[in-house]
């Protein structure tokens, strides 16, 4: 996970201590700074989150979809046609089209 590997927290970032110098930082751009850094931090952290759970929900939902049978297919049925069959629709069908000017 890369939370773990993550060297510094929200919090951490909040709470650090910086030592000043003689011409040290401002402290007040300095706190300003880490404010920033601070909301993108957690927005980049709640990121993170919402990306790892979507992740496992996805994960969860392809496993599902591997464990369902899979749907059988049909097969499309066999006619078993003579060449007598195929001739005498062909002639049916010739009359229903052209009727009897085929036959004159």
């Amino acid at each position: 996970m890369l939370s773990d590997k993550l060297k510094l927290t929200a919090k951490e970032i909040l709470e650090k201590e910086f030592k000043t110098g003689i011409r040290g930082y401002q402290q007040e751009e300095v706190d300003k700074f880490l404010d920033m850094v601070i909301k993108d931090y957690e927005t980049f952290h709640q990121e993170l989150e919402s990306l790892q759970q979507e992740n496992a929900r996805l994960k969860r939902l392809l496993e599902e979809q591997k464990l369902k049978p899979s749907p059988v297919t049909s097969t499309p049925p066999v006619y078993n046609n003579t060449n007598t069959d195929i001739l005498r629709r062909l002639s049916n069908l010739e009359k229903a089209v052209f009727g009897s000017k085929l036959y004159d």
